[in-house]
């Protein structure tokens, strides 16, 4: 039977996912979260005709012709307006963020006046009508749609949503991802390994990537090689809406994850597909739970992850589907392509023009973490792809993990 090609596999993976219920969250809280819904502005920015710059506020036909000299009769600061209103031949002193004096349309910059005795100032250079000076509503108004839904916010958007006086935003509920690795060959870090053991590392990095995607995340450690072991597993992330498990999915014959998963009612998709590195990739739901069997090895189980696990927690909290694949030109030969798609760990050069050259390297073990901490790309090789000479465009994965 021909393997299924990454494309149908995700395809199939997201059919049917909807955003998971909206809650509520303070501002102070709402770092990486992704809107619920569009966030408007519930007031006007600023809510007043406000002073760009320190000064003194005036009435424009009075320094129409300069030098001129006010009458000081107030001061206006950041917080504290002047209360009165100004008449022709009065000034108030003004600073940044300051509401405009009633009566006044112009603020003249303080390096273009000079201050006399007896509260007064004179005005050395002339200024037009409504300079230096922030209208009301000049950054947005009352009602006005800022910030769209499906937004993963970051510190500028954080930033715009505390200006229009949002104090809780509606975000989509973090996915809670539950994950185990399996293995008797593995250990925790820090641990001692054994004569026949090797220290366990994807669970920790899948964990990382859930987490940078938003999910809240449950790490159930290290299971042994048995099928009560495993099944105990599994039934402890029953909570979940995804449960990711690494290694274990093949079918030797200390491999128990498929037959621990069917038993304990995980309905199984498919199993192994057109790719490489990562062909034991396994996919089903049980219920409503999403469940990912990668494989053990560390690329290839970060690379599936990648591929698969950062759309499905995308698509959970309503971000919106990209194509995130762009070009870049080699800057070293490739050979032809098998029947399988290959990802293909390089570094990539980009230019301030905008170019990239993207170079493989020269190994791709599927073991080497090293290699893979190197890259900043992964050259995506369609199946049958024909050999590839340096300078010949091809796509790439950013790595931004």
């Amino acid at each position: 039977m021909p393997l299924m090609p990454v494309e149908d596999a995700l395809r199939r993976i997201l059919h049917g996912v909807k955003p998971l219920a909206a809650e509520s969250v303070p501002l102070a809280e709402s770092l990486g979260r992704v809107l619920a819904k569009p966030l408007a502005a519930k007031r006007d920015q600023p809510p007043f005709a406000a002073s760009a710059m320190d000064g003194y506020a005036v009435i424009a036909a009075d320094v129409a012709t300069t030098p001129a000299r006010l009458q000081v009769v107030g001061v206006a600061a950041a917080g504290h307006g002047f209360k009165g209103r100004l008449r022709p031949g009065q000034c108030v002193r003004i600073f940044t963020g300051a509401p405009l004096p009633r009566g006044a349309d112009t603020v003249v910059i303080q390096e273009n006046a000079k201050a006399l005795e007896g509260s007064r100032v004179e005005i050395l250079q002339a200024a037009r009508q409504g300079q230096n000076v922030r209208v009301k509503g000049l950054d947005f108004r009352r009602g006005e749609a800022l910030l769209p839904k499906g937004l993963r916010l970051n510190a500028r958007d954080i930033a715009l949503a505390a200006a229009a006086n949002a104090g809780t935003v509606a975000v989509a509920r973090r996915p809670r991802v539950a994950l185990f690795a399996t293995g008797d060959e593995l250990v925790a870090p820090g641990g001692r390994p054994g004569p026949d053991q090797i220290v366990s590392s994807n669970s920790h990095a899948l964990a990382a990537m859930a987490a940078l995607s938003g999910a809240e995340v449950i790490n159930l450690g290290i299971v042994p090689d048995t099928l009560k072991a495993t099944a105990r597993a599994i039934a402890r992330a029953a909570g979940a809406d995804i449960l990711l498990t690494t290694g274990g999915a093949s079918v030797g014959d200390h491999d128990y994850v498929q037959e621990a998963l069917r038993t304990s009612g995980v309905a199984i998709d498919f199993w192994k597909i057109a790719m490489r590195p990562g062909k034991p990739f396994m996919y089903g739901r049980r219920k409503g739970q999403h469940v990912l069997g990668l494989p053990g090895n560390p690329v290839s189980a970060l690379v599936c992850a990648r591929l698969f696990l950062t759309p499905l927690l995308g698509a959970l909290q309503g971000l919106p589907a990209a194509d995130e694949l762009v070009e870049a030109r080699l800057g070293a030969a490739m050979k032809e392509n098998d029947g399988r798609q290959d990802y293909v760990r390089a570094t990539l050069a980009e230019r301030p023009d905008g170019s990239r050259t993207v170079t493989p390297f020269p190994r791709q073990d599927s073991s080497m973490q090293r290699t893979f901490r190197e890259a900043q790309a992964l050259i995506v090789r369609p199946p049958h792809a024909p050999a590839a000479s340096p300078g010949d465009v091809v796509r790439i994965l950013r790595l931004d993990f």
